[in-house]
């Protein structure tokens, strides 16, 4: 449960910056309009729950798409047709912005000589370059 705890930390930290670059605050602000707006039309067209609208709006929109629900009016079906169209796209330049802060972030990291105990083993980037040298040296003698 730790490590779960941990990450959750480290994500809530991240998102807490992330929201600082204008940039990413944008398609952060449209990912909360979409979402919040599909969840109004499903509740309003289909007649779901809140819940239940919020979420098949996350799932579409993640293209998870378990099938415990579908739109059965034909308002339903068009604007989810629509909405998936809109939707990835504003979804997809929320997961490029994030992940190139992300990149961004490691890039100044290794820079600073940094280790990201997330990903790497605290080696510099000079230094792992030399063990993968020295490791295809070894392997070339034997």
């Amino acid at each position: 449960m730790f490590p779960f705890f941990l990450t959750f930390i480290i994500y809530l930290r991240s998102l807490y910056k992330m929201l600082k670059q204008p940039e990413f605050r944008s398609f952060f602000v449209l990912v909360v309009l979409t979402l919040s707006f599909g969840t109004v039309v499903y509740h309003s067209v289909e007649g779901w729950r809140w819940i239940d609208s919020l979420y098949f709006s996350v799932i579409t929109l993640t293209t998870i798409g378990y099938g415990d629900l579908a739109p059965a009016t034909d308002a339903g079906k068009i604007f989810t047709i629509l909405y998936v169209f809109t939707g990835i796209g504003i979804l997809l330049g929320f997961i490029t912005a994030a992940g190139e802060y992300f990149k961004k972030q490691h890039e100044e990291g290794i820079s600073r000589g940094v280790p990201n105990f997330l990903w790497d083993s605290g080696d510099t980037l000079e230094e792992m370059e030399k063990d993968i040298l020295e490791n295809i040296k070894d392997d070339g003698e034997g």
